[in-house]
């Protein structure tokens, strides 16, 4: 899965450690999430794109794991 969140948190000027508490994780998960090193649940997703004032589709786009 790739996301923008890194994107979008950089042109809101959140740090990693902001958003993390917006949403009520660690600053690890954002990291990992940032990275597409982890799938959220759709309840940390819809908070993610809340926070960061987007829709769950234009911060996360899911691949077919095929073509990577």
């Amino acid at each position: 899965m790739k996301t923008k969140i890194k994107e979008y948190r950089t042109q809101r000027n959140l740090t990693q450690q902001t958003l993390a508490d917006l949403v009520g994780v660690r600053r690890e998960t954002i990291i990992f999430l940032e990275q597409g090193k982890y799938n959220p649940s759709l309840r940390l997703a819809y908070n993610v794109a809340q926070a960061l004032g987007a829709s769950i589709n234009e911060i996360f786009s899911f691949e077919d794991e095929k073509n990577q």
